[in-house]
């Protein structure tokens, strides 16, 4: 008896250590997310003045598949510590009216802007390349995306090739994975 409680009392534990911060908008929130204008040409500008790439994450109220990353992935310490340092970090709330401003100057409310951009699912990830045309749009523009939750090695792995701009060179992002999966073994 005394082990079954014990089991139990762990399983509580580690459910209530791994809920994420949810915001008033339901959404979660980690603390290397930027309360911005929403104005993705400035939001480019302050990425590239703290030396970071500009991340937009666009997610939902209730997506269970955004939940498992900000309990499962976001919070791992290797993850959570390389975005923090290398990621300027926007979130956009798919169904939001909160106005943005697209690198072409079309401003739109989140929900209407998601629409734009053809995003169908959350968390959608978009990664920007340190420079954007001013007649760009969002979609366009990012030099990767990641649709979907994913586990650690992955989304770690995304956010290092795109650091390292990947995308620039002949090694496409599932070759890189699978290398540096191997690698460290």
């Amino acid at each position: 008896m005394k082990q079954f409680l014990s089991i139990i009392c762990a399983i509580f534990l580690s459910g209530s250590l791994a809920s994420a911060e949810v915001g008033d908008d339901g959404l979660h929130k980690a603390p290397w997310m930027r309360d911005t204008f929403k104005d993705l040409s400035e939001d480019l500008a302050d990425a590239n003045a703290e030396g970071k790439r500009l991340m937009v994450i666009i997610e939902q109220r209730g997506c269970i598949y955004c939940k498992k990353m900000h309990e499962t992935v976001f919070p791992v310490t290797k993850v959570a510590d390389y975005i923090d340092q290398n990621f300027f970090v926007v979130q956009i709330n798919m169904f939001g009216d909160v106005e943005v401003t697209d690198f072409d100057g079309t401003s739109l409310p989140e929900k209407e802007m998601v629409r734009r951009w053809g995003a169908l699912f959350t968390p959608l990830i978009l990664f920007f390349p340190e420079s954007v045309s001013d007649d760009s749009v969002a979609s366009k523009a990012a030099v990767a995306t990641m649709p979907g939750a994913f586990g650690m090695h992955t989304t770690f792995n995304m956010l290092n090739w795109v650091v390292e701009h990947g995308y620039d060179g002949e090694e496409s992002f599932q070759k890189y994975h699978a290398r540096k999966f191997s690698e460290d073994g």
